[in-house]
């Protein structure tokens, strides 16, 4: 093999290795895409549960309340009677 071909063969070899790294960046750039949109998945869905939980938080407090004045109600009709 002549100088000439040894050049031509490692220049081919460069031109595939790079296509490769080229074809691993661009795999590697979407899978970091997809990662990034489902972590913006997984954030919204735990906003979303931490809304709910504050909801069922108010909703727990004032089914309390209304309790303790539906109990209130009844001691007091019981007193009247």
């Amino acid at each position: 093999m002549t100088a000439e071909q040894d050049i031509a063969s490692v220049a081919g070899q460069l031109a595939d290795l790079t296509r490769t790294v080229e074809e691993m960046a661009n795999q590697l750039r979407e899978v970091r895409e997809r990662a990034d949109r489902q972590q913006e998945r997984a954030n919204s869905q735990q906003e979303r549960t931490e809304v709910q939980q504050e909801r069922i938080d108010l909703a727990a407090r004032e089914l309390a309340e209304v309790s303790d004045r539906l109990q209130a109600a009844a001691n007091a009709l019981r007193e009247s009677i």
